[in-house]
């Protein structure tokens, strides 16, 4: 488990090294920290392969997370306990095809209203790498299989629509596939999408007519808009220099975000016209954060401590309001 994640953490600190201009540029807008209260809500076993990949919320406050270097996808109640609710069969070659990481890796999660959960696995091989649905009371099983030489990372829920997006890092595109499952489509493989030497395409978000996407080597945003039929319109590049970008989440103030900057150790905070703001850094506890969620303008932020090796966790905080207003971060042990 040690090698694996020196692998990725390798790959994570190369990663925000050759975006090195565009991470000057980002440090530079870093004047002000607007964010105050943040803490760790859990702490993640990191022999263990606990490093959390991506977060989806329950309504009573629970943080659904993916563990990507332990195939596996847990819980974390209000009061911090973590229960693990699925583990995924190992690859035969224990996951050494995998693209770019050498390692199987459970990636995206979301959940629909009823509380089935849809999350990636990439494995390398054909017979497990794909999308994999988890009713309760069920065990997960794979709904739609992805190309193997590919990395299933980001993934998105059109509830409204019956549809998933699902981001391929390695390959640069982004493929969807009806909520029931079945053969997926490639969706958009437009050269913003594209890796620049490690992974391209990764984080997804569906917004106000459109499906937003992050690019980790290009450490941008970009705005896919919905055509007719549902197929992509032109791509519209709408912020730039955040190296090391992962995953993000919509604060609820329109097209504002707040985005995991995983090598950097930073969560800013990014304006509809595309400058940004540090507001978290690993002096507040992050340790390589990987994703963001928001309910109620609390943002609950999972780090993999990919390259720190110390502590992964779950760091909560209150999303900085407007003009660098904060709210008040609330008792985690308290449904919401």
């Amino acid at each position: 488990m040690r090698i694996r994640l020196a692998v990725l953490a390798c790959a994570v600190t190369v990663a925000a090294a050759t975006a090195g201009p565009a991470l000057a540029q980002a440090s530079a807008q870093a004047a002000s920290r607007p964010t105050s209260g943040p803490r760790i809500a859990a702490h993640f076993d990191l022999p263990h392969g606990q490093t959390p990949e991506n977060i989806a919320l329950e309504p009573d406050g629970t943080a659904v997370v993916t563990f990507a270097a332990a195939r596996q996808v847990a819980a974390v109640s209000p009061r911090g306990v973590t229960r693990i609710l699925a583990t995924l069969p190992a690859p035969a070659d224990g996951g050494a095809h995998t693209p770019r990481l050498g390692f199987a890796l459970t990636a995206g999660v979301v959940r629909a209203h009823d509380g089935t959960l849809y999350f990636l696995y990439a494995s390398g091989t054909a017979d497990l790498t794909g999308l994999w649905r988890l009713r309760p009371g069920h065990a997960p099983h794979r709904i739609a299989a992805l190309p193997a030489d590919g990395l299933p990372n980001g993934l998105a829920l059109d509830e409204r629509h019956d549809r998933l997006y699902m981001a391929d890092s390695a390959l640069g595109k982004i493929y969807t596939v009806p909520t029931r499952g079945g053969t997926p489509t490639t969706w958009s493989a437009a050269p913003e999408l594209a890796p620049a030497g490690f992974l391209g395409v990764n984080g997804l978000k569906v917004h106000q007519g459109a499906l937003w996407a992050t690019n980790l080597d290009r450490g941008t945003v970009v705005r896919i808009p919905f055509g007719p039929g549902g197929r992509p319109g032109p791509v519209r590049i709408t912020a730039r220099g955040l190296a090391g970008i992962d995953d993000f989440a919509f604060t609820g103030r329109g097209d504002e975000i707040l985005a995991a900057l995983d090598g950097p150790d930073e969560v800013v905070l990014v304006q509809p016209d595309g400058t940004s703001t540090t507001v978290l850094t690993g002096a507040d506890g992050l340790q390589n954060p990987t994703s963001v969620a928001v309910r109620r303008n609390v943002a609950y932020i999972p780090s993999a401590a990919y390259a720190t090796a110390s502590d992964p966790n779950l760091l909560i905080a209150p999303v900085p309001g407007p003009e660098g207003s904060t709210g008040h971060t609330p008792d985690h042990r308290r449904p919401r």
